[in-house]
């Protein structure tokens, strides 16, 4: 067992005071932006990948965004890295505690849920994707000479490729029974994780007093202090962000703190004075808030840019729909243009070369287009 974290005595109101209050402003500006913006929800599904590529980035792990968002839709141009698994797995956590109730994942049925000991199979968001078309491998048009039995070997091997990201994320996986033990190679055999995680739940039942974001920094360097799981990377970031949510901070997002944290040295973030830690917390909110909305800023110029591409067309066009079909995912391919549109996936290439969209995987065949 670990010392018991400790909140610092006396409180440093006066070194605090001011990123605090700064804290407050920036996300409070950034919620409500997102609350009435018409690229909403195209920001949420984006930034889903880049904080889940900037966990690992905290980490010392190199992650390509554009991997990552293939990887998710099952589209990989190679075969996918350890670190890209881990990724994904954040991804997904990512995606159920933004899918779920604002106070699941703090309660103690969500950290269960969160740490595999519920015995739920699957999780809310599992099988969803990407969103490349709200199907699965239907977005993705088959050549016309492929025959049932290629297609079945290709559905396998998907099949096979999700149950392994599934069990390397600890996902998707039954209680182990008390009398086995865990791989020592793996695992510390000496780490209580109930009694830490009951210490860190202490720390924050101590925070419900204090400002949100004041809370937040406190129970995110609580975490990484105790470090109450093994081998749960980008989780207490995940939880820091979702107390925000429980607390009625955000309404309209779940902050990105690990994005936030890429803006902070790892000197003032690990320093050995806690009142440091605590302002370099502050500082993460602060910078998280500040990148949303210049990303924010630059999609909706992006829409903005593409929208001038619409003078002279005729008011049947489908450039519009498509315009706002590209700025709600992070990339879409010619079967779900098809669906959403209403037209062949023929005249759905046909449109997306109109906008002059980027596309994504390189390939001829089985191409994704995006505004990345």
């Amino acid at each position: 067992m670990t010392d018991p974290f400790l909140i610092p005595e006396p409180f440093p109101w006066d070194a605090v005071a001011r990123p605090l209050a700064a804290a407050e402003d920036a996300l409070a500006r950034l919620d409500e932006r997102l609350r009435t913006s018409p690229i909403g929800e195209g920001w949420i599904a984006r930034t889903h990948f880049s904080d889940a590529a900037a966990a690992l980035w905290i980490e010392g792990e190199l992650v390509h965004l554009e991997d990552l968002v293939l990887h998710d839709a099952g589209m990989d141009v190679r075969a996918p890295t350890h670190e890209l698994t881990r990724a994904h797995a954040i991804l997904r956590t990512r995606r159920r505690i933004a899918g779920a109730a604002p106070d699941w994942a703090m309660s103690r049925a969500g950290l269960d849920a969160l740490r595999g000991r519920s015995g739920e199979g699957t999780s809310p968001s599992e099988g969803e994707g990407v969103e490349l078309g709200g199907d699965e491998e239907e977005d993705f048009e088959p050549s016309i000479e492929a025959d049932e039995g290629f297609a079945e070997i290709i559905a396998a091997v998907d099949s096979a490729s999700l149950r392994v990201d599934r069990t390397l994320a600890g996902e998707g996986l039954p209680t182990p029974p008390a009398s086995r033990e865990r791989d020592p190679l793996i695992y510390d055999l000496d780490w209580d994780e109930d009694a830490r995680l009951t210490e860190w739940r202490e720390i924050v039942d101590r925070t419900r007093e204090l400002p949100a974001t004041l809370a937040a920094a406190l129970v995110h360097d609580a975490w990484s202090a105790i470090e109450p799981l093994q081998r749960a990377p980008g989780l207490g970031g995940l939880l820091a962000a979702a107390l925000l949510r429980e607390r009625g901070k955000t309404r309209a997002h779940l902050p990105c703190l690990a994005e936030g944290a890429k803006a902070v040295p790892r000197e003032r973030r690990r320093s050995r004075d806690s009142a440091t830690r605590l302002v370099a917390g502050l500082e993460v909110i602060i910078a998280a808030a500040q990148e949303g909305q210049k990303q924010h800023d630059r999609w909706f110029l992006a829409r903005e840019l593409l929208l001038r591409k619409l003078d002279g067309r005729r008011s049947t066009s489908k450039l519009p729909e498509l315009i706002e079909l590209a700025l709600s995912r992070p990339l879409i391919s010619a079967g779900m243009i098809s669906r959403a549109l209403g037209v062949t996936p023929r005249a759905a290439q046909n449109l997306v070369a109109e906008l002059d969209l980027r596309e994504a995987t390189g390939r001829g065949r089985y191409r994704a287009w995006g505004i990345l």
